[in-house]
């Protein structure tokens, strides 16, 4: 019997770099596996790749980036620091909280490329986009289609396990609003917004209450946007705006240039853009093997988070699909959580206490109203995983650091970013930056560190 695993990670991103940085660096000798990981874009990173293109790549294929310019983390490094390799570990030296996105992805291929640890791009195939993913259930294997960009042909493959780790942020969610179609200016998913210099002395009306409206906000405003509105569904950020950014309840319909709110009041724009997050999209699983539904903090039908229990014999796993308060070292624990599951380290479950244990956190959603009470609550989700593998436990300590983060936002939306917080790891407490957050307009890294 054949008892060689064949394994498949779709994504290259943090989540899928995880992943493959475990396998590959915890197979000991008596282990017979094989990793092949797919990869669309032509580099590793996912997200953090920035790109020009917005819509649709050379290839086109949709674009996976959403960075833009000028974007400096809205959560502390500190808060997503590995324990085997920190910032202080790859820049020499202390650096403060909240770098811009060139630092971060500096910090990632630091990781990735670690001398005496394993070569993690000859598991990698560029280029390649998965367009099919099938189980038999006889055969007891996975079937995955790909498509290679640049040669132009079509390869099939078959796997022993699937782990699909592509993301969440991939698949702008863009509602419709009555009359839009009248507007006259730019309309736009804040996944293609990439320079706030495009927005000056304009009236800009952001649609969205979570980290991308606020975050864009700020930014138009930073680089000299005229004024701008954001319109909220179902509560306002609550934040105390400087000069030029308000909040009003949400926008009704357009007339032109013209929009109306719910509270009555009307304004005009010249630009429109939808910060209203993201779908999951995973359109190249068959139906049996697909997450569907709103993104959340704990998806339904996945034991701890990970394993799909709806079919593929327990060898399918989401890494990296939660709602997202902890995010690199969360995709970490599962990394290891679904590296000692394949291995036989973790007690397998029967489908009905695994779905029992799902529940258990699904029933808890709705009472995430909250943003202390959803940190809570994936610091939970982390303990519990830390538990079953492991993994530092100081990871946790993330949670409280968030509480601060959070405290920080409501005092000033400005200065947030300024703060400095202690590693969970080396103890150290990060520097004040250089410049201001507010009046940085370079973010290279040199300028940076």
């Amino acid at each position: 019997m054949n008892t060689k695993k064949r394994i498949c990670v779709i994504g290259a991103g943090p989540s899928g770099m995880s992943t493959l940085y475990h396998f590959a660096n915890k197979m000991g000798s008596g282990m017979d596996i094989e990793l092949v990981c797919y990869e669309k874009q032509n580099d590793w990173g996912g997200l953090w790749n920035y790109s020009w293109r917005t819509g649709t790549d050379e290839y086109g294929e949709l674009c996976h980036n959403g960075m833009y310019t000028n974007l400096f983390t809205n959560g502390a490094k500190e808060f997503h620091e590995y324990p085997d390799y920190t910032f202080e570990d790859h820049f020499k030296k202390a650096i403060p909280s909240f770098p811009p996105r060139t630092v971060i992805r500096d910090y990632f291929e630091g990781r990735w490329t670690q001398k005496g640890k394993a070569n993690l791009k000859k598991y990698i195939k560029f280029n390649n986009v998965v367009r099919h993913v099938c189980y038999d259930d006889v055969k007891s294997q996975f079937t995955v289609e790909a498509y290679d960009l640049v040669d132009n042909k079509t390869t099939t493959e078959a796997f022993s396990h699937v782990l699909v780790a592509i993301g969440i942020f991939n698949c702008p969610k863009v509602p419709s609003i009555d009359g839009i179609e009248s507007f006259k200016g730019r309309v736009m998913h804040s996944h293609d917004f990439r320079n706030a210099s495009d927005f000056r002395d304009q009236r800009v009306l952001v649609i969205g209450s979570s980290y991308s409206a606020e975050d864009i906000s700020i930014q138009c405003l930073k680089f000299g946007a005229k004024s701008i509105i954001c319109t909220w569904k179902n509560k306002a950020m609550g934040f105390k705006w400087p000069k030029g950014i308000e909040e009003r309840p949400l926008v009704q319909k357009f007339v032109g240039n013209c929009a109306t709110f719910k509270d009555g009041s009307r304004a005009e724009f010249d630009t429109v853009i939808f910060c209203t997050g993201y779908h999951y999209a995973f359109p190249f699983m068959e139906d049996k093997l697909r997450l569907t539904s709103d993104v959340s903090f704990y998806p339904d039908n996945l034991y701890k988070g990970v394993l799909w229990v709806n079919g593929g014999d327990n060898k399918l796993f989401y890494v990296g699909v939660q709602n997202q308060y902890f995010s690199f070292t969360m995709f970490d624990v599962q990394a290891v959580w679904v590296f000692m599951y394949i291995n036989g380290k973790i007690k397998k479950k029967s489908r009905g206490e695994m779905q029992k244990d799902i529940q258990k956190w699904v029933q808890r959603l709705p009472k995430l109203d909250t943003c202390d009470k959803a940190i809570d609550f994936q610091t939970e989700y982390m303990a519990e995983l830390i538990k079953d593998t492991g993994y530092p436990e100081k990871a946790v300590n993330s949670g409280k650091l968030m509480h601060d983060w959070i405290a920080h936002k409501n005092d000033n939306i400005l200065t947030y970013k300024d703060q400095c917080h202690a590693s969970n790891w080396t103890g150290t407490v990060a520097p004040k930056p250089k410049v201001p957050m507010y009046e940085a307009f370079d973010d290279s890294i040199g300028a940076f560190i």
